[in-house]
């Protein structure tokens, strides 16, 4: 398109009228014969006016209306005729006779609908003796060229793009639009809505239509795809009447060519039009569409857009909740709500909905009402419901009693997984045969009973089993899981399981494809993201992990009490690998919270062990050990499966360390070492954990400690690796032996060998040998503040010393700890401090006693 915006008028034209406006003017006295053809608001009137203006420049005659029949029309004046549809065949054939003599200077404007033979005959004759030319709506350049002509409006393109979409480039509505943008107060934030002055003026365009055609524009502005059928059906018309129709309103440049209609004239057709013919109109839209199986969804949502709600009967809001149920159950959950206001009874769906969006006090709610007083197979529907939620609160008893009253074969072996959690081995007994609940072999039937065989696996078989049968629970479900309501997704089960393996790598797949599948929809997404937050975190991610951790809650929503404890685990976590201690401090109470609301279960093992480290690392472990014990006696009823407790005896280990109480470990290890046969993940952690002591107890065999160091980096505890290695290497009294393990330490964390940072590449191969006392008290305080964050300056203040002095300190310990920089110092005051929270640091244990 090529654009011109004429300064006295006002026009922005494309190609086709310009070159008409410029030949003109150029020649004003010249032969001419043209037609115009475009809808109502297109410019056709305005463009007349302006050939009538140039016209009259050159001293001509110009007439405006179509000649009577018999009546003599000089052929120097100019005939300009507008909405030539209107005109009656014996006026048209008088200007059918102007364009036959050559000699006559014509110009005809006219819509595209209704067409009559006589008018089809002299479009044909314009085109083939003179020219034709068709208006388009504007492109965006049209409009911002449109309205650059307002200073009022400037050249701000959110106002362009605002317009534009609004208009969809209808020339009158732009200007409409454009006129009462620019005579409200100049806007200054984004426009959301035209202002109620402009809707208004589409009152009288829309008074003069049929009343047919106001109908047709109801449907259209409710929206939804609506065939010719089921509008014919609406409006009482044949098939080719409703034909007929729609050309009208295309015609009249309130319908779009593409069937649809400007946001702004939907709104002036849904609040200009009378609330009884309104509501008639989409109630018997809604039946028609009900009654032909058609979704109703797009409908209800375009009447929620403009407020009309209320207009939807009952069956199709019921109908349009079912149908948003899977992508969207929050908004179904409010459809249903909207339903029983209007005297639905509340129905286990809604309450499905409700679970789904995340929203467990309104789904344990109705589910709780329902079970006294709905129906039988509403009544099971709600059990579900209510044994979910409960299961997401903690409540894993209560929710395997309604399972199992339930009795479909899902909620069995669902059952059977929550039975399993709490320590009830009786329930690892193989499900009775066929199906007690008559449900069928569905997709998330199949997915339950794979979820139950692997929890099952996992206690009583092999962590292979266990883990294959996961994986395959999970992967039935992505097709179509999201309206599944699960107590625990089969991912979620699957990434622990992996976790407890040590196969990470298989953790993160399975639960970027459940996250990308939306598996159980809203209230499963936080425990698949906070999955993936503590594998980040394992490794030492900690910066990615609080990222994740980050986007759990961005949704505004409180968190469940199992993904409380997970997160508050995290939290406390990411601290304690970043030697963070002022976080630790804060975040405990929280974190025991946590652990007080969600009772102890077979699924909570890991954030329980990471809290009890660093409960040691504060000195809190006392308030911690009741719950321990729980985990170690629900392990102990369900025969000590390694698989589970061998993370919980690692973080044992650990939090003896801190709390400096070797028998407490060597008793811990003993465990590990007897369970290492049961996987490849037992045998490192086992070894990881005999090599651990032994450096503690001053033997630092650097072979070995290399060894389990990569072992454990090797099935994602890299994070742990890197610090054994690191502790090994301050307390070796060999400088070889050192050197080596600081250079595998620094591999560990995912730096380059001999010593080079990403960034500097500076070699800190040289090395001195470690002293026999560590750090001095005052290093190990400046170590924690420099750790922390602080500045030397707030250093000195915290510590009542100069700023100098603590650069000194900070000086000595990096060339005491043989580091060629900041960053390679902070990597190793991390590890000294960590083992300083329990002053076992340079300080060996005593030997293992006999045994």
């Amino acid at each position: 398109m090529i654009m011109n915006d004429i300064a006295e008028t006002g026009l922005t034209l494309d190609r086709g009228p310009q070159v008409l406006l410029d030949t003109v003017v150029q020649d004003p006295t010249g032969p001419l014969s043209v037609g115009i053809a475009g809808p109502g608001g297109h410019g056709k009137t305005a463009l007349l006016a302006e050939l009538a203006r140039v016209r009259q420049r050159g001293a001509i005659t110009v007439r405006t209306t179509a000649p009577e029949p018999g009546e003599p029309v000089d052929a120097d004046t100019l005939v300009l005729v507008d909405d030539a549809h209107l005109l009656d065949d014996a006026r048209i054939e008088v200007l059918l006779g102007l364009v036959a003599t050559r000699r006559h200077r014509l110009v005809v404007a006219h819509r595209p609908w209704p067409r009559s033979v006589a008018l089809s005959e002299l479009v044909d004759a314009l085109r083939r003796d003179g020219q034709a030319l068709l208006l388009t709506p504007f492109t965006r350049e049209q409009t911002a060229a449109y309205l650059a002509s307002t200073p009022e409006l400037g050249h701000r393109d959110d106002l362009v793009d605002f317009v534009h979409t609004q208009t969809c480039g209808v020339p009158r509505d732009v200007e409409r639009l454009a006129r009462g943008l620019a005579a409200a107060e100049t806007p200054t934030g984004a426009v959301v809505d035209p202002p109620r002055s402009v809707v208004g003026e589409f009152g009288p365009d829309l008074d003069v239509q049929p009343d047919a055609v106001r109908r047709l524009l109801l449907a259209v502005a409710a929206g939804g795809t609506l065939p010719v059928s089921m509008l014919g059906a609406l409006l009482g018309r044949e098939p080719a009447a409703v034909d007929d129709l729609i050309a009208t309103t295309r015609a009249a440049g309130l319908l779009g060519a593409d069937g649809r209609l400007a946001p702004i004239v939907r709104r002036a057709v849904t609040t200009l039009s009378p609330t009884t013919e309104r509501t008639a109109v989409w109630r018997r839209l809604t039946e028609l569409q009900l009654a032909r199986g058609g979704a109703v969804l797009p409908l209800v949502r375009s009447l929620l857009a403009v407020g009309a709600l209320g207009d939807c009967p009952v069956p199709t809001l019921a109908a349009a909740a079912n149908e948003a149920l899977a992508d969207e159950p929050a908004f179904a959950a409010d459809l249903f709500a909207a339903a029983t206001a209007a005297g639905r009874p509340a129905s286990a769906e809604q309450a499905l909905a409700a679970a789904l969006a995340g929203n467990l006090d309104d789904a344990l709610r109705l589910a709780d009402r329902l079970l006294s007083t709905a129906t039988p197979p509403d009544r099971r529907e709600a059990a579900v419901v209510a044994a979910t939620a409960l299961a997401h609160r903690g409540h894993v008893g209560r929710s395997v009693e309604l399972y199992r009253w339930s009795g479909t074969a899902s909620a069995l072996a669902f059952a059977t997984v929550g039975g399993l959690a709490t320590g009830d081995l009786s329930a690892a007994a193989e499900p009775p045969a066929g199906d007690p609940g008559g449900e069928p072999p569905t997709l998330h039937a199949s997915a339950a009973r794979l979820m139950a065989a692997g929890v099952r696996d996992s206690v009583t078989g092999s962590p292979t089993a266990a883990l294959s049968a996961l994986v395959q629970a999970a992967a039935l479900l992505e097709p179509d899981g999201r309206a599944a309501l699960l107590p625990d997704s089969p991912a979620a089960l699957a990434a622990l399981t992996a976790v407890h393996c040590g196969e990470l790598e298989i953790a993160e797949q399975v639960l970027h494809r459940a996250l990308a599948a939306g598996v159980g929809g809203p209230l499963m997404a936080r425990r698949h993201r906070l999955l993936q937050a503590w594998i980040l975190m394992v490794r030492g991610e900690t910066h990615a992990a609080a990222e994740r951790l980050a986007t759990v809650t961005l949704d505004g929503r409180p968190l469940e009490s199992r993904d409380l404890l997970f997160a508050a685990a995290i939290r406390m976590g990411v601290s304690r690998r970043n030697s963070d201690l002022g976080a630790l401090k804060r975040g405990w109470g929280q974190s025991l919270e946590a652990v007080v609301r969600h009772p102890v279960d077979l699924f909570t093992l890991l954030p329980l062990g990471e809290l009890a480290i660093a409960g040691a690392r504060l000195g809190y472990l006392a308030r911690l050990q009741p719950y321990l014990l729980q985990g170690r006696a629900l392990l102990g009823r369900l025969g000590d499966p390694p698989l589970w407790g061998i993370p919980l005896h690692w973080s044992g280990l650990h939090a003896a360390i801190l709390t400096a109480e070797p028998a407490v470990a060597d008793e811990h290890v003993a465990t590990l070492l007897a369970a290492a046969g049961h996987s490849r993940y037992a045998a490192v952690v086992a070894a990881a954990a005999e090599s651990w002591v032994e450096v503690l107890r001053g033997v630092v065999d650097p072979t070995r400690v290399e060894a389990a160091a990569r072992g454990l980096h090797d099935t994602g505890l890299c994070w742990d690796g890197a610090r054994l290695a690191g502790q090994a290497a301050i307390r070796t009294a060999d400088r070889r032996a050192m050197t080596t393990l600081l250079e595998c330490a620094r591999a560990l964390q995912g730096r380059p060998p001999g010593g080079q940072t990403p960034t500097t590449g500076v070699s800190t191969a040289r090395v001195a040998g470690p002293t026999q006392q560590g750090l001095s008290d005052r290093e190990y305080e400046v170590a924690e503040l420099v750790l922390a964050g602080l500045t030397y300056r707030e250093i000195g203040y915290r510590l009542f010393i100069s700023a100098k002095t603590v650069e000194h300190h900070v000086a000595r310990m990096r060339n005491r700890l043989n580091c060629a920089n900041r960053t390679e110092l902070l990597a190793l005051l991390r590890t000294i401090v960590a083992d300083r929270a329990s002053d076992t640091a340079g300080q060996p244990w005593p030997q293992r006693a006999t045994r």
